[in-house]
């Protein structure tokens, strides 16, 4: 058996190496053949530096690719499986906050004919507020998409080699990848592991990337919010016939009055906040079809030392990109630039 990690990086240039000593000890002890396929994702520390060391220290079970730029965790992970060739893939993070060891326990499930093994994370360790509106937010959104999103579910997984198929089957540039390992199925199960401390280095998730995740995880997977605007007009719709009826019994029995001046401003920002926000749920939507239109590549590559026969994918131009650049080797010794 062959099993492929799949590893993408972000300026972790300070425990890239940790993670790879470290995963290296407990892959050692498995019977089966392993490769780690890091992706560098346009880091502008040495990241790119440490991954050249390791695939000459490790030839042969070391591979890498690195973007032209920054494109974003989605699209690592996107290289990572279109890099890796094993039976087996397991996607983690190089920080060390997802145990190595806990491969062994997917690997066994793995064993049992799961196609997906997924390690779910306690909230133990996390700060009170965080962990509650993580909780809402998971029982908010699971109300509103088409798929299940599990709280603690992150990335860290063991996927088959049919599931990765499957994933590398869909094209979409726009991709939330923790409702497309939910929309292909396949055979599942979870287990928890307690929540680890990053080993070295900060984490790339602010507050505001944050919020863009959330927004993408509520928007990638259904139409309903457009819905909800039909609904909000057909009831906003009845309410303003009933205060017409209302406003009419009340002229004709007291006589007619001056009109309310606080009920007229609060209508109109009302309702004009109601549209804006109508009409930027419809903007998220239709900037997502601008650029699925494009049919962009998810990332270009700079340098890899993938053989440009293995490193493919179902649309051309990523592939093909990376093709070409493969033909260029990798500097021996390469500064910072």
């Amino acid at each position: 058996m062959r099993l492929s990690v799949v590893v993408p990086c972000y300026n972790e240039e300070s425990g890239v190496e940790l993670f790879d000593a470290k995963i290296r000890e407990t892959l050692d002890l498995l019977p089966v053949e392993y490769e780690l396929c890091y992706v560098d994702d346009g880091s502008s520390d040495a990241t790119l530096e440490r991954l050249r060391g390791l695939a000459e220290k490790h030839v042969g079970s070391t591979r890498y690719v690195s973007f032209s730029r920054n494109f974003g965790k989605e699209a690592g992970m996107l290289a990572g499986l279109r890099e890796a060739t094993g039976d087996a893939v397991v996607l983690m993070d190089a920080d060390l906050q997802h145990p190595p060891e806990l491969i062994v326990r997917m690997l066994e499930l793995f064993s049992r004919g799961h196609d997906q093994v997924i390690a779910r994370r306690t909230r133990e360790g996390d700060k009170f507020v965080r962990s509650t509106v993580s909780r809402l937010y998971y029982r908010m959104v699971n109300k509103w998409v088409d798929v299940e999103l599990t709280d603690g579910v992150g990335d860290f997984r063991l996927l088959s080699r049919r599931a990765v198929d499957a994933l590398l089957s869909m094209p979409e540039y726009n991709r939330f990848s923790k409702g497309l390992f939910s929309w292909i199925g396949f055979d599942t199960v979870t287990f928890d592991y307690r929540n680890a401390a990053r080993a070295a280095g900060e984490t790339k998730w602010r507050f505001g990337a944050l919020l863009n995740y959330g927004i993408d995880g509520l928007i990638s997977f259904n139409n309903r919010p457009l819905r909800m605007g039909i609904h909000l007009g057909l009831a906003l719709a009845g309410l303003a016939g009933l205060y017409a009826a209302w406003v009419t019994v009340a002229a004709v029995v007291g006589g007619v009055t001056a009109p309310g001046y606080v009920t007229l401003i609060v209508a109109i920002v009302g309702l004009g906040g109601l549209q804006m926000m109508m009409l930027g749920l419809m903007g998220e939507y239709i900037g997502r079809i601008y650029y699925e239109s494009k049919r962009r590549p998810h990332f270009l590559v700079k340098e890899t030392n993938v053989p440009p026969s293995t490193f493919s994918g179902p649309d051309s131009a990523p592939a093909t990109g990376a093709a070409l650049l493969a033909e260029r080797p990798a500097p021996a010794s390469e500064g910072r630039r």
